[in-house]
């Protein structure tokens, strides 16, 4: 069976332990690969590679930096239907998702690409007599990023790339569950000119997670995934004196207003809710009814999510893959069973769902809740799975407290035809990417990435120009050229005159 092993210092390492993981295909439910599981030992090898090459690739010419970037951009272009079949194979997630996430991922590439604009920094002339003051900023050295299965290109890519062409190296550690696209990633690195050491992959569980905050020589944390995971990223990396990343979960919201076009916000809510069978941060979780929206639009919902069809990533016909693992898949019918069994109406039931030749797979077809109420375990638990609860409100204001009582605050959705509700609730909802009539808000690359409350731990938001705010480190440089003569001292507190 195939061994995935770590990528340190240029070359393929295999693990200092006998350690190793399961790799399936959820589409068949069959192990198809091992995966190498980092001791602290392979944590300190690829830090060590990384320390070494950030003595040169750190004082690396822009030009150089961005070159690579371009080139790697191409790269990741030519093997997109490569990387679309990794991913779909170890995720599950159907052929066009995958391309779409490369897609979203790139976006950050190219970002990097133009890094020398958005490094310049500021110069003031004569602030005071023969005086002036410049800034710049400069990287920090060996950065880390630890990612979630869920998107096994988009999301580190929206890690490295930006840390790499601002000057420093990396140390990636990908999910265990989906991890050899990563291991591609590093390859093309390589080809497109990349110096050994400069990109480092050690794959691994919390044994590596926990190598990774607490080693002396990381700088930077960057990481995706639950809230819980998050907290305890976020506190163990600062206490060794590390900026962190750390982004959590999220219950995403669609409020439906009477005024939308309901076919239109149906559409979007099914695709935003059951694509990639719900395993997204940005995924809608909760379709928000507003006054007589309610009914017509559970009727549409109900319509739509029977038009999806379930099947393997790998069949083009297929709307919507399996989940990642079995307890994945027990998770959602156990989600389903919960909200039935606390009130809410089942009109869509997706827990017998079994695909024709795929029986062992870790299949779940899309599951649509009515009358759920915020005391429900299906309305308080991230399912992350395909299943859409509807809540019932009587007006936007109610939307709107509902949406900032909710503990995460993520993406959130408004579809609406009126101007004046859209503007009120873009202001007033406490959540940090906002879409409206838009259901999946995640920003361009030149935005940055991030949510409110227990969806983003700490202050530091992902890529764009936050993450060079995060991978940099500012100077400030107050300068005088005065003529060589000989001066008395001032031994007064300086003034600028």
């Amino acid at each position: 069976m195939k061994t995935i092993e770590h990528w340190i210092n240029g070359v393929a390492a295999p693990a200092g332990s006998t350690r190793t993981g399961p790799v399936y295909n959820p589409a068949t439910g069959e192990q198809q690969a091992v995966v190498s599981l980092a001791e602290p030992s392979d944590v300190d090898m690829a830090v060590a590679a990384a320390t070494r090459a950030f003595q040169s690739w750190g004082n690396s010419s822009l030009t150089k930096r961005t070159r690579v970037m371009f080139a790697f951009r191409e790269l990741l272009v030519q093997h997109e239907d490569e990387l679309a079949r990794i991913i779909s194979s170890e995720h599950g997630k159907v052929i066009d998702d995958a391309r779409g996430e490369i897609v979203r991922g790139r976006e950050v590439v190219e970002y990097a690409c133009g890094i020398a604009e958005v490094l310049k920094g500021s110069f003031s002339d004569q602030v005071s007599q023969d005086v002036d003051v410049h800034s710049f900023r400069q990287p920090l050295g060996v950065c880390a990023g630890i990612t979630p299965f869920n998107f096994p290109i988009m999301v580190p890519l929206w890690m490295h790339p930006i840390a790499i062409a601002c000057g420093n190296t990396f140390v990636l550690k990908p999910s265990e569950r989906d991890p050899t696209a990563s291991r591609l990633v590093a390859e093309l690195y390589a080809e497109a000119g990349l110096p050994d050491g400069v990109f480092n992959v050690v794959n691994g569980d919390k044994v590596a997670v926990d190598a990774i905050l607490d080693h002396p020589d990381i700088a930077a944390v960057s990481f995706v995934g639950s809230t819980p995971i998050a907290k305890h990223v976020h506190e163990r990396a600062t206490a060794s004196g590390k900026r962190v990343q750390a982004l959590g979960g999220a219950k995403n919201h669609a409020v439906v207003l009477p005024d939308a076009d309901l076919e239109f916000a149906a559409n979007h809510l099914t695709a935003a809710a059951f694509g990639s069978a719900g395993q997204r941060c940005m995924a809608v979780s909760v379709g928000v009814a507003v006054g007589k929206a309610g009914d017509d639009l559970v009727e549409v919902l109900e319509r739509k999510a029977h038009e999806v069809k379930v099947g393997p990533g790998d069949d083009a016909s297929s709307d919507m893959g399996p989940v990642i693992t079995k307890v994945a898949r027990e998770r959602v019918i156990n989600a389903v069973t919960s909200g039935a069994e606390q009130g809410a109406t089942v009109v869509v039931d997706g827990r017998g769902l079994t695909v024709e030749g795929h029986e062992e797979g870790f299949f779940v077809g899309p599951s649509l809740l009515d009358h759920v109420t915020p005391g429900m375990d299906a309305y308080r638990e991230e399912i992350f799975g395909p299943v859409l609860g509807v809540v019932r409100c009587d007006t936007v204001d109610e939307a709107i407290a509902l949406i900032n009582a909710n503990p995460y605050g993520n993406g959130t959705a408004i579809f609406t035809s009126g101007g004046e509700a859209a503007r009120k609730f873009q202001r007033e909802v406490k959540v940090g990417m906002i879409g409206v009539n838009v259901p999946i808000p995640v920003p361009m690359s030149y935005y940055s990435f991030g949510g409110w409350k227990d969806s983003l731990i700490g202050d530091s938001p992902i890529h764009g120009p936050e993450g060079v705010r995060f991978h940099t480190r500012a100077k400030v440089v107050t300068s005088r050229w005065p003529q060589l003569k000989s001066t008395v001292a001032d031994l007064h507190f300086p003034t600028h005159r």
